[in-house]
């Protein structure tokens, strides 16, 4: 297959490249580097990436920004950082994906544990991820020709707990490697309208 990794010079998305790579014809995206430039928080740059693409079977992303704050703080500029990314940024891309991706293929969302389980300041993730997860299982039933939906919604990734362990007291990490066989199964299996929750006893 042909797959559109968006993300992948991230933690996760460079785990979906080194799953998917060996089997598959593999793009790699992200917003500075990568086979195609694509910001998904702009509608323009989404429709000029796929402009510059053919026969695709997947679609993958693995991005998606955005605010932590306490809800009392959280001004209209950061709520917008998510809505423009994680929310719309995905529905779009799910939109223009849907209208050229070969038949029978997948799009693969991805959220994230907040979704589910609160942290604090993490009322928007929890907010727009919670939103992808009813748009996912919403939207499989009206896509055409075949096309499948999937969204992955992760919990704190081992590699990064330097960085986020204080956010997630108690959490258990899973390591990107692990996370990325769920976007295998997204790809390669017969699933679709699913979320994958990928975590364990949280």
């Amino acid at each position: 297959m042909k797959i559109l990794v968006i993300g992948a010079t991230g933690t996760i998305g460079k785990a979906i490249v080194s799953a998917l790579e060996g089997k598959h014809t593999i793009i790699k995206a992200s917003r500075t580097q990568g086979d195609v430039l694509i910001d998904i928080s702009c509608p323009n740059s989404i429709k000029r990436a796929f402009e510059q693409l053919t026969d695709l079977d997947a679609v993958i992303c693995a991005t998606g920004s955005v605010a932590f704050a306490p809800f009392s703080k959280m001004t209209r500029e950061q709520w917008d950082i998510g809505i423009n990314g994680r929310l719309m940024g995905q529905i779009h891309l799910a939109q223009q994906a849907a209208k050229m991706l070969n038949d029978n293929g997948s799009i693969t969302l991805t959220t994230g544990i907040i979704a589910d389980h609160p942290i604090a300041t993490g009322i928007s993730a929890a907010t727009l991820s919670g939103a992808i997860h009813h748009f996912v299982h919403h939207v499989a039933l009206e896509l055409p020709q075949g096309i499948r939906i999937n969204c992955v919604s992760p919990s704190v990734l081992t590699e990064s707990l330097d960085i986020y362990a204080d956010y997630f007291p108690g959490f258990r990490s899973i390591s990107a490697k692990e996370v990325a066989q769920y976007y295998v199964r997204s790809v390669e299996g017969v699933e679709t309208g699913k979320v994958f929750k990928a975590y364990v006893n949280n």
